[in-house]
Formats: C-alpha cells, structure tokens, sequence
C-alpha cells in the first residue's frame, strides 16, 4: 500500500476504525449509524479547521459498508480517497445529511484506489466504502481539503473539464437540469420490450429524460468500458432512486424491480475515465426470468439442476478428470457427486491465452468458493473441503467478449484412514 507523509510538517490522524463507539447520530439517511467520525469525535472531524487531511483504518467485512462521518462549517474543496492493501479495490459513495448520493467512485485514484474531489456546502456527510467484489478489505480513508497531501497519485490523465451545463458528481438532476429526452419526449413504454436506445457523450448530455404513461419495472444500461459510466436515477423532484457504477466489468446497469410509476425521470450519467466516450444509454422493460438467466451467465448464482440452464453432468468424481472446453465471458455449468467428506481440487489453465474464474456452488446455491488469479499467473484454482452431496462450478472468462480454450482438472482426495 503507497502512504504519504503530510506537508509541512503536520501529521495526518489515524485511527483504528473497530476501536471507536458508533455514531451517536441518525443522519444521512439512516448511513450514519455505525460510523465513525474521520476525527475520532464530530468536533475533531470539521475539516474546515483540520491543519491535515484525516485518515482512518478501515475494515470491510461480510459485504457491509465502512462510513467515515465528517463535517464542513465553511464551504470548502474537498478530496476524498481510499486505497486498499494489497489486492483491495474500494468503492465509494458520499451522502449528504439527508442521504442523497452526490458522488460515486471506483478507480480514479490509481491503482485501483477511489477518489473524487468537489465542493462542499456547510453541513454533515457520510463516505460509506465498500469493496467492488464483495471480499473482505482493509485499507486506509483519507479526507481532506484539496490543499491537503493527496493518499492516492489519481490517474495519468485528469478528466477534461465540463463543458457548460455539463454534468459533475452531485449536480441535481430534475426537470430544470433536462434538455435531452428519449423517444424525443414521448411516453417510451411501447418500446420498453426492444429497448429505448440513445449514444452520446457525457460533455454532449449529461441528464437524459425519458416519460412513462403507465407503471413499468425498469433496466437502464450504460455502456462504453473506456468511459467507465455512472448512473443515477431520479424522479422529476429531483428524488434519488438508485445508482450503479461497475455491474459487467465497467459497464453499468440499475434494475428497478418494483415498477416505477407513471411520470417523467431523470438520468444522470458521469463518466470516471473519459467524458469525452460515447456512451450508450438504454432503458428496457424488467424481464424476471431474463435476469435470473443473467446471474447464472455471471456465475452469481447457480441454476436449478432440472434442465432448464445447460449444465454438463461429470457424475460422481473419482479421483482425477480432465476436461478441455472453450471457455467465454458467459458461464460453463459443470456438476459433479461427492461420495465422501473430502477435499476438493479444481484448476484451469489457459496458456497466458485467457482470464479465467471458477465458482463453487453446493446443491442448495450457496457460494462454496470462488477464485480468479492463482499465484502468479491469470489462471484459477479452487481448493475446498465438501461434505458427500452434489456440487456445481462455473467456469468464465473475466473480460467481456473474450474467449479462450481452457484446460479443467477436477481432483478429489480423502482424509487418510
């Protein structure tokens, strides 16, 4: 991990974040609770009088959020950072004191460390950060004035600024901030089944409008991986609704299961790498089926075992199999019998051809294991005690469209008697 001293002289203030009480205080929308104040109590994490950025050690565990709370009294330019140890990615999401999302960030501090800089109104915030898989991360928070020391080195090249009345994280998005709609302002619902589709720049619009005549559930799509796009959705009081970041690689997609109602939204697209990509904008009819199908291609979850999703029976595994598939970003489906409590080995190799993943379900769909990179090289490989029963692996390439022939070695042992 890549830590920086603190100009001047000064010292940044690093605290054990498990070691302090939780936030005394409800605020930003319930995201409060739970966190810890940047400087170890609200009145020590005022940055407007902080002397040096404030840090804290963060611990993220179980897919739950850490929250740093911290506090402005003077308007102020701000940055906000957080690096993982070793292989971490963070995630973050600052509220305001009502809960409202004013900005998202994954990678733009480098090296897959997160960090957004903007100005700031008196008042209380939240930093809630997250790990961008799910796994377990420490690593380190950092808030501060921008005339602060910088955690992170920020990426190679600065975003190119907005053009007028382009959009920055936490701009509102309403109807006084629409000049572009879908379907040229007619209600989209007729084509909510093919998709309403729309290509441009987040310089070229920054809000996108679209109108529903009738309640609809919703997917809204943005894609260009180059431009690494954001998506925020709102109703037209300007209301938050949902947001999504990195869904399939650095594309983005928000699901809005419940229908939405009748009405007039807006939606915000922010670009982390490159305003200056095309990105594609769609907004669909929700497909329940479709998107159960969609995890099983994603290897987020596992498909019934009743011939509805293809998955290649191997029977009951002995004590050593081969296989040689070709291997694409969409899941392979294998199935396999324990006759006996064991361990269980499963490799892949690609010859520097691909990136592969392996996921380990049992019968009942719980996440036995999962594994990407082994040691030094893109390949995978699981090792897992099971108990006898039926279990199911996906195997996919990380990248989207990419596709490689993969070699699969399946290797069961027994304790020793």
């Amino acid at each position: 991990m890549r830590r920086t001293g603190i100009a001047g002289g000064g010292a940044a203030i690093l605290i054990l974040a498990s070691a302090l009480p939780a936030a005394a205080q409800d605020f930003c929308g319930g995201a409060s609770a739970g966190g810890q104040w940047i400087g170890g109590t609200e009145a020590a994490s005022d940055l407007t009088a902080a002397p040096a950025a404030l840090e804290q050690m963060a611990l993220v565990l179980g897919g739950s959020d850490y929250v740093a709370l911290f506090s402005l009294s003077e308007a102020a330019e701000v940055r906000l950072e957080a690096q993982g140890r070793g292989t971490g990615d963070p995630v973050i999401d600052l509220r305001d004191e009502d809960g409202r999302i004013l900005l998202s960030d994954d990678d733009s501090g480098g090296d897959r460390a997160a960090r957004a800089e903007t100005r700031l109104e008196p008042g209380r915030y939240c930093l809630s950060v997250s790990s961008y898989d799910g796994s377990p991360m420490t690593g380190v928070v950092r808030i501060g004035l921008t005339s602060h020391e910088a955690l992170t080195a920020g990426m190679d090249a600065a975003p190119e600024p907005p053009s007028p009345g382009g959009a920055a994280p936490g701009d509102l998005c309403d109807l006084s901030t629409l000049s572009t709609f879908l379907s040229d302002g007619a209600p989209i619902d007729a084509d909510l089944g093919a998709g309403v589709s729309a290509t441009a720049s987040v310089d070229e619009v920054p809000f996108w409008g679209f109108r529903l005549a009738a309640p609809a559930p919703l997917v809204i799509t943005a894609q260009n991986a180059q431009a690494d796009p954001v998506i925020t959705l709102y109703d037209e009081g300007g209301s938050f609704l949902g947001e999504n970041d990195d869904w399939d690689g650095l594309d983005s997609r928000l699901e809005m299961t419940a229908p939405l109602p009748a009405g007039t939204y807006c939606l915000a697209v922010n670009a982390l790498s490159d305003r200056g990509q095309p990105i594609t904008v769609t907004v669909s009819r929700f497909d329940a089926q479709a998107a159960q199908t969609a995890l099983y291609d994603r290897a987020e979850a596992s498909p019934p075992l009743d011939g509805s999703h293809p998955v290649e029976d191997l029977g009951a595994l002995e004590a050593r199999l081969r296989r040689d598939v070709q291997s694409t970003s969409t899941a392979l489906w294998f199935a396999f019998d324990v006759p006996e409590a064991g361990l269980v080995l499963i490799e892949t190799v690609t010859n520097g051809q691909g990136d592969p993943t392996l996921t380990l379900f049992d019968d009942f769909g719980r996440q036995i294991a999962f594994n990407d990179d082994n040691g030094e090289t893109l390949d995978s490989r699981i090792v897992a005690r099971v108990m006898p029963g039926t279990y199911l692996v996906a195997l996919r390439q990380l990248e989207t469209d990419s596709s490689a022939l993969t070699r699969m070695l399946f290797e069961r042992f027994e304790p020793a008697r």
